[in-house]
This record gives structure tokens, sequence and C-alpha cells, in this order.
């Protein structure tokens, strides 16, 4: 809708600019840095850029120059530079203030909590939402400070003279700005979170007058709007995570999507996915044993799947006490479980045992490259990002089963996507903890949702013959790989109990039908066990191929195991690259060269130096 279409809002042109005016104004608050005593002045080097980025680079910092938003500068701090993608492709220029924010004293400024602003819309029934352009680079910098902004960069070193995304106190001064501005509107008919303004009457009429007020407020003291982000007059509204209407609060329904879409399971692997998930609430759950009865009936050993109504009836009726009170509860304070699979990422938000949001999707195209690093840390950001107004400003455990992660905060050397997430998540107070991933079953189902089990073949009937066959091939295969064999050796003898089941491993087969089982041909959980003379050619595939780019011995043995094993596979994957000529031949040495060597001084006499 244009502006000139919307009533009231058109009587305020000049708070929807296209782009922000100039330098604020000056106010009583100052944004502040206050340092640990004793620090000194941190200084890094410039990050390495193409030549399209440096171009990018000098045309944004003559940007910020013309509005005087920064200034050259002579400051010995120095953070370096990075740029972050935007949706629409273009690149946004951020500074790693990651050293700074570490040395930086927290500023305890209270954000409001959510249940609390949501007490006050009671009654109302119209709604605007009202989202500022900029906000940060509308208060100043103390003098003071303004050299402990400073960024390093290939055009030269220069501060900002306004308060920039990435500072770690900056969400506290915003919003402190922001109440003091709004006071007397305040829980009357304003509610306020950071750079979010809810304007809510219980009428028309009244809301005409206060949205009135409020664009005013924003006039006097220049702070200024986007139009496309905004919404007015509306009798139903997303906020905070929440849908609002004259008929109260409820849940938004993509907080409890990723429950309620789950598909009925279509093998028991899924169904012992289900049940960990939601047999970790079970104590929230009144008669869960009793629902999840028939589920569990599937999982008993020799029981045939079969999906039955009372089965349908059993996931139904979990699904729906998932996702309902009394889990569903107003956070504080917080905890985020996060995990990645090949399928999906999963997240769940959680105080003291109970949920509030289950969040999963299936990777993007583009993900499906991802490391295992790097599918972890994206988990990590998919929290952030979609529960952003509840875990700003307020101090959150996130837990992930990938140990590395918690020293992503401490590592030099990141490549420009991690830099770009880690631009996202030093605007939280968050400590990323290593949880097993046993121990974190709830995310650990929800990105192992079965997004594309269709795609999957499943285990079909084979004819005798070729059941026959299958299973030759298999124990000759046994007999070839002295490891596997011995295995195989071991599970025949805890069998011996039971002749029937003793007798149905010796040939290979299920004893209730001629199935092929997974378990047998060595993809049970999506491994295969290749023999001696397929190793060489994976080995080849794995780091010579056109596709491969001749990969290091670490990122190439996590690429193999997810597909494949075998006994030494390590050690064989680090011996095929170490023996590589062309890496030997082409690939340059990362060490910091080694220094001029100095003889060493003669001794003078009785080993004494001269």
């Amino acid at each position: 809708m244009r502006l000139r279409e919307i009533k009231v809002v058109n009587e305020f042109p000049d708070v929807f600019p296209e782009e922000l005016p100039g330098m604020p104004p000056d106010r009583e608050i100052e944004f502040v840095i206050d340092l640990i005593p004793d620090t000194a002045p941190i200084y890094k080097r410039p990050y390495r850029m193409d030549a399209n980025q440096l171009a990018e680079l000098k045309e944004q910092i003559q940007e910020l120059l013309d509005k005087g938003y920064i200034r050259p500068s002579t400051s010995p701090w120095g953070a370096p530079v990075i740029f972050v993608p935007k949706k629409d492709g273009t690149q946004r220029m951020c500074i790693d203030y990651r050293a700074l924010n570490d040395v930086t004293v927290k500023n305890k400024y209270p954000l409001p909590r959510i249940d609390d602003l949501f007490d006050q819309l009671k009654g109302a029934s119209v709604f605007s939402k009202i989202d500022l352009r900029s906000g940060y680079h509308r208060l100043k910098i103390r003098a003071s400070d303004i050299p402990k902004t400073a960024f390093v960069s290939r055009y030269g070193l220069y501060e900002f003279t306004v308060m920039s995304f990435g500072l770690t106190n900056a969400p506290a001064y915003f919003m402190y700005l922001m109440n003091k501005v709004f006071m007397e509107y305040l829980d009357k008919f304003v509610v306020v979170f950071i750079d979010d303004i809810l304007v809510f009457s219980i009428n028309e009429e009244e809301h005409e007058k206060h949205l009135r007020m409020v664009l005013q407020k924003l006039r006097e003291n220049q702070l200024y709007a986007k139009l496309s982000k905004c919404e007015f007059w509306l009798f139903e509204v997303s906020f905070l995570g929440h849908i609002i209407s004259k008929g109260g609060i409820s849940v938004d329904p993509s907080k409890i999507k990723a429950v309620q879409d789950w598909v009925a399971p279509r093998n028991v692997s899924e169904i012992r996915g289900f049940l960990g998930l939601a047999g970790y609430y079970r104590r929230f759950v009144k008669n869960f044993s009793k629902i999840a009865r028939p589920l569990g009936k599937l999982l008993s050993k020799g029981a045939t799947f079969e999906w039955t109504n009372k089965c349908r009836l059993g996931f139904e009726e979990l699904k729906k006490r998932l996702t309902t009170a009394p889990i569903l509860i107003m956070p504080d304070p917080f905890t985020v479980s996060c995990d990645a699979s090949r399928q999906g990422l999963g997240c769940v938000l959680m105080q003291e045992g109970h949920v509030v949001a289950y969040a999963s999707r299936q990777l993007r195209e583009h993900e499906q490259n991802y490391s295992t690093h790097d599918l972890e840390l994206a988990a990590v950001v998919h929290a952030l990002k979609i529960w952003r107004h509840y875990l700003i400003g307020k101090k959150a455990e996130i837990y992930t089963d990938h140990k590395s992660l918690k020293y992503i905060f401490t590592q030099p050397d990141l490549n420009l996507g991690q830099r770009r997430w880690l631009e996202l998540i030093k605007d939280y107070d968050v400590n990323i903890n290593y949880h097993p991933g046993k121990a974190n079953v709830v995310a650990y189902a929800l990105s192992r949702k079965s997004y594309c089990s269709h795609l999957i073949a499943k285990a079909r009937v084979l004819p005798q013959e070729l059941y026959e066959e299958c299973v030759t091939l298999m124990r000759l295969s046994w007999k070839w790989e002295p490891h596997l064999n011995r295995i195989f050796e071991r599970v025949n003898g805890r069998m011996k109990r039971s002749k029937r089941s003793s007798e149905s491993i010796k040939e290979g087969r299920s004893s209730s039908s001629p199935k092929m089982k997974k378990e047998w041909y060595g993809i049970n959980k999506g491994y295969v066990f290749p023999t001696s003379s397929l190793r060489e050619l994976i080995l080849g595939e794995a780091h010579d191929s056109a596709y491969s780019i001749h990969p290091g011995s670490t990122k190439m043995y996590h690429d193999l195991k997810t597909r494949f094993w075998w006994y030494g596979m390590k050690r064989d994957v680090a011996e095929y690259v170490a023996l590589c000529d062309t890496c030997q031949r082409v690939k340059a040495e990362h060490q910091r060269p080694a220094r001029l060597l100095r003889p060493l001084r003669i001794p003078n006499g009785n080993g004494r130096k001269s």
C-alpha cells in the first residue's frame, strides 16, 4: 500500500524517508563503551578481500563518510571489516567487534519481558506495527569512546561517530532511548521491543489519535521508519512470535509447525525418532504411557510393522499434547538445543525443562554441500534468527552435539560464511556448550524428520533365486573381510540360545520372510562396508576426480565417513593424501616461513663464549 493511501500515516511523509537524512541530533543519551580495568587497545589485521569486495568496501566507506557516520582515525584500536550478503544479493559492510566486546563491561539495562508486554494488550482490537529504519545510527557515541570503534581496511583506519551494529551493548542503549522517547505512552497504547513498536487501541477512533501521537513523537525525535516493514490498521497482527487480536493472544502457528506437520511414521526408525522426542517430555503429558502404547508395541522385538487406526490416533494425540499447554509457556531464562543432519536442522527453545517452541526445516540446496561443522553452526544461527525476540538481550545457553563449536568465538581463521554468522551471533549474550547427541534427543529428532523419505528405497521381497544369490555373495564378502567376519562370529555366538535365530543369521535372512534386511548389506545407518579391492577406487574418486579438487586428509575423511566405513579408514585416507603427487607438487605450505639461520658463536677457550 502506498503512503498517501494510509490514513493518518499520510500526514507524516518525513517519518518514512527512502534514506536517512543525516546525522542524529544531540541527545541526553549517548552510547558509552566502558572497558574492563587495565585493558590495552586491541588491533586486528584486516581480512583479505577480492577485487569486487574491495570496490564495494571503497564505495560503502565513502557513503558513510558523506553521511558523517564515520571519520578518519588515528586510534590504536582496530577491528577488521567483513561483508555479509543481504537477501537481495547486495553486500552489507560489518565490523568484527568480537575482541572489543570481550573486554567491554556489559550494560544491564533491562529489556522488557515479552509476557509483561502482552499483559498490556487486553481489550485492544486495532493494531499498527512500526519498524524503525537503521535505528542504531540515530544515537551518537560519547566522544571519548569513538576511538574504540575504529576499524581497519585497505583504504585506511576509520572510526564510528554513531552507534554501530555488532557492539555488545547496542540493544540495551537503544532500548533505553526508546523508553525515554515513549515513556508517557508506554503500556497505555504503545509497547516497544528495541526497534519494534506496537500501537494498540480499543477502537478505530482511539487508534487514529494514538497513531498520530506516536508518529509525532518519532518526528520530534528524528527517528525514522521503513514503510515496507510497517503494518497499519490491523485487527490481527503477528508480534514477537505471537498472533494478537481482539480475542486475545495465541501462539504463532509457525512456532509449533515443526511438530504439527510431522508426518505419520512409516517404519520402526521413524517411530523411534518420534517417541524419542515425545518421551523426553512425558512428565508433562498426562497418561503418556497409555497414549503411546500402540506405537511402543511396534518397537517390540519380532513385531510386524502395521500402522493401525489405534497407532494413528495415538500419534495424533501425542502431537496435540506436545503443542498445547502446559508445555508452551513464556520463557526466562532460556536454553536452546540445536542439531543438524543431512536431512535438516532442528532446534528447541526451553525453560526449566519446559518447551517454549520447536523449529525444524529441511536443508536448502546449497546447504547440502556444507561440512558437518558448518551445518551445526547453521542450526545455531537458525535458532537465533527465529527466536530473536526471546533471546536478544537475555542470557542463553546453547547446546549442540558438535564439540568444536564451543571454540568458535576464539577461532582466528574463519571463512566468509562463518564470519557472516558470527556477525549475527555476537548480538546475543550466549554460551555454546557441548551436549552429546544421545542426550540431545529433541533437536536430534527434529533434524531427522522424514522430509525426503519418499525418495528412500524401501526393502522389498526379492525373487527366491536373486535372494539366494545375494546371500551367497554377502557370506563370501565376510570371508574376504576378516574384521567383519569376526563381528559376524560374535553376533552368531550370542544368538546360539535361539536355534531359529541362529540359523537365520547363518543363512543371512530374517526368520519371518525372505526380505533383505539393511543390517546384512551394510546400510543400517547409511554406511557401506567396501571390500579391499574397492577401497582404492573410492579413495581415488574422493581425492583425484574432477569433482573432488584434491581435499586435505581431514576433509576427505569427514566426507567419506558419512557413507563408508572400514577398519583403519582414517589412516588409509591420510596415507593416500600424503602420497598424492599432485598435492606435493602444487599445494603451498601454510606454515610460517622459517627464519634465517644464525650460526652458533664459536666458544673461546674451554667451552666459554667469546
